[in-house]
């Protein structure tokens, strides 16, 4: 066996190999990427326009300068946290008579929802959980349309003020993405083949979708993004190999779903990492069929790549009622067990509870991101959605019980609980 191990070391000439192309002046495929960041004024400038973009004053600014009403819910939002309304930590396990002292912080596990789509639906969360004495996520997935919400009343302004305001992390959805019908093979059930392939972005879409990444970052100061395709994936990495800072979570619809798919994917992250050791690839979203011994498993090789605190294995938890996953599905109980030994996971929300969800007229539903507000609207749906979103607030404070209860911390929004 020792033999045959030492036959899979990569041959320095083979990295050698690697450099050459990813150097050769002549690789068009790495030069209309570099032909993008020059565009856009080069990574010193390209950080510098972001740091500015996501200034709190220049974020309120522009909020007011458009006259949007968000701006008054921003005010209230960061009066209660100065107040210190919200329960704190320690509050919230007391109330449950748990020593919070005895809580082990080490294995924190962090609470995320998913999706954000519209910001008043964090405003109706917040008013919730000052009432209820809750937990809000330390963690939030948006994949609402970014053109719809840039031009929605200041919606994306809104949400990255408000981020900063409760200490949470965001992720947006680029527009750049084959489901807009760039992948000629999606359409509806008669050519459900073409998913076979994964959702897509063909041909020159990764491109597109670094120039609009750079336009998001640049101008909203959006520094963390979903990646659903190997291409924009590595496009990631090169970008912050190159010195942008950009963050990315790997989708479920990526499908890696056992430890050698997980090895490739953190081995391609260590391969172009900086100097200090750092990485774009913040998060990995497995696939929903993983079981815990895979997840232990892929663990093992994210801590021999020294990649632990670096890399977030983003778990679901709670899935949609409709249109993504078998139901009943609810890996509650499993988390517990594997927060006790994996560190650095988060747990997803993405749907309710499945008593709650069975019973809702309208239950919540993975296509219903994709529809545009105005529909949305339409159809009177407002109001269902709102509740959906509040049934997954629901489940990720349950699930925040059940791990405070087995002496496991939790990452709720850290500015809220002091």
């Amino acid at each position: 066996m020792e033999n045959l191990r030492d036959s899979l070391r990569i041959q320095a000439e083979r990295l050698a190999e690697v450099n050459a192309i990813l150097t050769d002046p002549k690789n068009e495929s790495v030069n209309r990427l570099l032909e993008i960041v020059e565009r856009h004024g080069g990574p010193q400038a390209i950080n510098a326009r972001a740091a500015d973009a996501r200034k709190p004053e220049y974020l309120m600014a522009r909020l007011k300068e458009m006259q949007s009403h968000y701006a008054t819910d921003l005010e209230w939002l960061a009066a209660q946290r100065d107040d210190g309304t919200f329960v704190s930590m320690s509050d919230y396990c007391r109330q449950r008579g748990i020593d919070p002292a005895a809580i082990n912080t080490k294995n924190a596990v962090t609470l995320e929802i998913s999706a954000l789509q519209y910001f008043p639906w964090l405003i109706a969360e917040a008013k919730q959980a000052i009432e209820k004495r809750e937990l809000m996520p330390g963690r939030y997935i948006r994949v609402r349309n970014m053109k719809e919400q840039r031009e929605d009343n200041g919606d994306i302004l809104a949400t990255a003020l408000a981020m900063q305001i409760v200490g949470a992390t965001y992720v947006e959805t680029l527009d750049t993405k084959g489901t807009d019908g760039s992948n000629v093979h999606l359409g509806g059930p008669d050519t459900i083949t073409g998913y076979f392939g994964g959702v897509g972005q063909p041909n020159d879409y990764p491109y597109k979708w670094v120039d609009e990444f750079l336009y998001h970052y640049t101008t909203y100061g959006v520094r963390q993004v979903l990646n659903i395709n190997p291409g924009t994936v590595l496009a990631g990495y090169l970008l912050y190999k190159l010195g942008v800072d950009i963050e990315f979570k790997i989708s479920v619809f990526m499908g890696n779903d056992n430890p050698l798919s997980v090895l490739w994917t953190l081995l391609t992250a260590k391969l172009f990492s900086r100097q200090d050791d750092t990485t774009s690839l913040i998060g990995f979203n497995l696939s929903n069929s993983v079981n815990n011994d895979t997840i232990i498993e892929s663990a093992k090789l994210r801590h021999a790549l020294g990649l632990e605190d670096k890399v977030r294995f983003e778990h679901h938890i709670t899935e949609t009622w409709k249109s993504i996953v078998r139901q009943p599905y609810n890996r509650r109980d499993e988390l517990v067990e594997l927060a006790k030994v994996v560190p650095n996971i988060s747990a997803k929300h993405e749907g309710g509870e499945v008593e709650i969800e069975k019973r809702r007229d309208h239950p919540s539903d993975i296509l219903d991101y994709f529809a545009a507000k105005a529909d949305v609207e339409a159809k009177g749906l407002m109001p269902a959605l709102l509740r959906n979103y509040l049934d997954k607030h629901d489940s990720v404070n349950l699930t925040a019980d059940a791990l405070v209860r087995a002496g496991i911390g939790v990452v709720a929004a850290s500015n809220l609980r002091k």
